[in-house]
């Protein structure tokens, strides 16, 4: 029983770190235009995020998996999970990342330009570090979410970890052993990364302090 489930864990990891990595990048996207000095973009951005944020995740995943499908798009599973939670994923990590270039003081981005320094370059050398060093609890933290939430994926039949535990529980009557499994699996993951983010959240907090 293990070992068949153990093996929806490679669903697990393609869903979490591919929603996670698609996400990421639009979320980059997301967070340049909640900034922007485009009155009409920062609306947009907002409505955007605001609207992805007041549905829940299960939802998301049946109107992409089912809708695309009514319209002639047809994706497997796995694709339309991906799909699904790395558009959730572009409106949480903007809005992470949103909080880190607030944290960026102005001074710094007017002494690069001052220093002749173009967009890119003030980005990549200035803004991209400190904001990472910044966000990266935060986006661990997200990550831990985004993993449990991949166990949704299930409903559409990717044959995750949480989906092989429902076999076995139908097929042999062993569904506490099943889901205690799961949960394990899960805990093992989830507390190392939780007290990871934590540390580097309250180290990161008391550098501003005493700054």
């Amino acid at each position: 029983m293990f070992s068949y489930i153990i093996q929806g864990l490679i669903w697990t990891a393609l869903i979490t770190l591919g929603s996670f990595f698609f996400g990421s990048i639009l979320g980059i996207a997301v967070a340049g235009a909640r900034v922007s000095s485009s009155r009409i973009v920062r609306v947009c951005a907002r409505v955007w995020v605001d609207i992805i944020r007041s549905v829940p995740p299960l939802v998301w995943l049946f109107l992409v998996f089912f809708g695309l499908a009514e319209v002639g798009l047809r994706l497997t599973s796995l694709i339309a999970a991906i799909l699904t939670f790395s558009l959730i994923a572009s409106a949480y990590l903007g809005e992470i990342y949103r909080g880190g270039l607030a944290a960026i003081g102005r001074g710094q981005i007017e002494a690069a330009q001052s220093l002749g320094l173009g967009r890119i370059d003030i980005f990549v050398r200035i803004v991209a570090p400190q904001v990472f060093r910044t966000v990266s609890p935060s986006m661990v933290t997200y990550g831990i979410g985004l993993m449990k939430d991949s166990a949704l994926a299930s409903t559409i039949g990717v044959v995750e970890m949480t989906f092989r535990a429902n076999q076995v529980a139908q097929n042999t009557g062993e569904g506490l052993s099943a889901f205690l499994t799961v949960g394990l699996i899960y805990l093992a993951f989830s507390v190392p990364l939780g007290v990871w983010a934590r540390h580097s959240d309250a180290k990161a907090s008391q550098k501003y302090q005493v700054g």
